[in-house]
């Protein structure tokens, strides 16, 4: 069956419209459903000078693969008009507006993955809504409780225990029943929908040294150690905690389907440093497959056509993939 992908934008201003359209200049591996304004996007191709050619989306149609300057669109009507590079605060609602739609059709198994571009996180804060991210913001219209973030490269699958927190807050955070919940769905993820039957993963610690026997940190001790070992007794294919500072190099990355980091930046420095526009940021928990860049709205490149597509590119393919 050829997949349907739901394709969100992100931030009207940024390069997620550049980025479609370019991405759509070729032959694309599932017929690919974007939910949009098509005014922005008919603009943004007009100063790109690239053809696009936006067709209604019929749920009851038959499946084809598009590209080749054609995309099927479900029409979101902008707050206000859009420049590129110019934040409006109004069309907030209308970034929101595309998600929920995208959801939907997700939901309702019309569309098999859902594959995102790029938001302004603080912008949507600035116009009242509460919004921590694409992760956050769709568990919640799942009604899931526990959803976890990951990144997909050509070699192994990157979790994150915690996201986005400050620094001095993770210690607080890491509780035993987050870790046990964050390896848990890693696992089923590597198994559900990158076909690891029994997948082998790799635990950082959280303090230098993995704690260094308790002299640098208690966290590996009292709690990544037991919880470890809890799920080791049930079957579990896994190895730590690890020193983080090593964990990543090209003898350890060796027989690893997954690394599980406990903070931000102690999984994401590493990881853009060796795979930096290989990266395929997935959402796991979710009742169906979500897949993003992994990167930002990049304000100053919009609308000058030197926005690079590539990412965009690696989410669809791995959505048109793995889906389920």
């Amino acid at each position: 069956m050829i997949p349907r992908l739901a394709l969100t934008l992100g931030e009207p201003a940024g390069i997620g419209p550049d980025i479609c359209l370019a991405l759509a200049q070729s032959a694309l591996p599932a017929e690919v459903v974007v939910i949009a304004s098509p005014d922005l996007l008919k603009e943004r191709a007009q100063l790109l000078g690239l053809d696009i050619e936006l067709y209604p989306f019929e749920a009851n149609a038959p499946r084809m693969k598009n590209g080749h300057g054609r995309l099927a669109i479900v029409p979101v009507s902008l707050q206000e008009t859009c420049h590129p590079g110019t934040l409006k605060v109004a069309n907030a609602a209308y970034v929101l507006e595309t998600l929920t739609t995208a959801y939907q059709l997700c939901i309702k198994k019309i569309c098999d993955a859902l594959v995102t571009g790029p938001i302004h996180k603080a912008l949507i804060n600035q116009s009242g809504f509460a919004f921590s991210g694409h992760t956050e913001f769709l568990a919640q219209l799942a009604g899931v409780k526990d959803v976890l973030m990951t990144f997909h490269t050509p070699e192994f699958l990157m979790g994150l225990v915690t996201t986005h927190y400050a620094l001095s807050a993770v210690p607080q955070q890491l509780t035993a029943q987050r870790l046990e919940r964050a390896i848990t769905l890693l696992h089923a993820g590597l198994k559900k929908f990158f076909q690891k039957e029994n997948p082998i993963i790799r635990i950082c610690g959280l303090n230098p040294h993995a704690g260094e026997n308790g002299h640098l940190g208690s966290e590996e001790q009292t709690i990544i150690s037991p919880v470890i070992k809890t799920l080791q007794a049930q079957g579990f294919n896994l190895q730590g905690p690890v020193p983080a500072d090593t964990a990543f190099t090209p003898e350890n990355r060796k027989s690893v389907d997954g690394i599980l980091a406990m903070y931000h930046d102690q999984g994401l420095a590493p990881l853009k440093a060796l795979f930096f526009n290989d990266i395929v940021n997935v959402t796991l928990g979710l009742p169906f497959l979500r897949t993003s860049v992994d990167h930002g709205t990049a304000l100053s490149l919009a609308g000058t056509g030197q926005a690079n597509p590539a990412s965009l590119t690696h989410a669809l393919n791995l959505a048109a993939r793995f889906y389920v």
